[in-house]
């Protein structure tokens, strides 16, 4: 199966090297386009084919994927629909802010349609370890399975409605940084308590893993984990006290919401 990737920028680089690394594409089978080379170098030497022609990096692909910025999208689909062959072809986009009758009319030839799926992932896609919103729009149950099967192996895949998308969003995209946040300030606290910046962040970003994997481990709510470390008058009980006293769940929940 022949996937292109229009867009080489943070998300559309990002999955092209999960995708391979996953093992589920192999490089061969995959083109990524951008409008510089130099953006391109990093992926051709890993055997990726490239090029600055969205075109005719569509012409031989069975699924294409859409990883541009929103207002890019219109100018990009009147440039790859006069050449694309919708009774083959997929499309996949990765903007959320492009309303599906939209982008479907962007790609409309003469009342003909394409299937059309969006997907979500986020940046960890590029080391395997993002959690992937599937949504179809007009694709067929095999062709969301097709879908499903190239990004399995990249980390959690999970087929959702379309009005689900923006908190999947939320919670996993934006996600990424407000995890990263977390870190940031922990090992900001962790200066205070005498380590060095880089050994702090990198005891905090392994104590956010084990955490995570401890809920994968047991299928517990994390509440249960919480349990497991909190005696009577210790030391975690009066941090997490604290933090709530200073509104943590309260602003983690707002920051979801776009500070509504």
């Amino acid at each position: 199966m022949k996937i292109t990737i229009i867009g080489a920028g943070n998300m559309g680089g990002a999955a092209a090297l999960g995708l391979v690394r996953s093992g589920n594409v192999a490089p061969c089978d995959l083109t990524v386009t951008a409008t510089r080379r130099t953006t391109l170098e990093r992926f051709a030497d890993l055997g990726i084919n490239v090029t600055t022609d969205d075109a005719e990096a569509v012409k031989d692909a069975d699924v294409v994927i859409l990883a541009v910025k929103p207002w890019i999208v219109p100018e990009v689909c009147d440039l790859v629909k006069p050449v694309m062959d919708y009774s083959r072809q997929q499309i996949v986009s990765f903007a959320p802010g492009v309303q599906p009758d939209d982008l479907l009319g962007f790609l409309d030839k003469d009342g003909v349609r394409p299937s059309l799926t969006y997907v979500i992932p986020n940046t960890a896609i590029e080391v395997c370890e993002s959690v992937t919103f599937v949504s179809p729009v007009t694709s067929s149950s095999e062709e969301v399975e097709r879908i499903i099967g190239i990004f399995k192996g990249t980390g959690l895949v999970k087929v959702v409605p379309f009005s689900q998308l923006a908190g999947g969003t939320a919670l996993a995209s934006c996600g990424i940084a407000y995890a990263l946040r977390y870190i940031r300030a922990a090992a900001e606290g962790g200066v205070e308590l005498g380590f060095y910046a880089k050994d702090a962040t990198r005891i905090v970003a392994q104590t956010v893993k084990g955490a995570s994997a401890l809920l994968e481990a047991h299928g517990s709510h994390p509440e249960e984990e919480i349990d497991k470390v909190t005696t009577p008058g210790g030391l975690t009980i009066r941090g997490l006290n604290a933090m709530e006293a200073a509104g943590f769940t309260d602003a983690v929940i707002k920051g979801l919401k776009g500070g509504r």
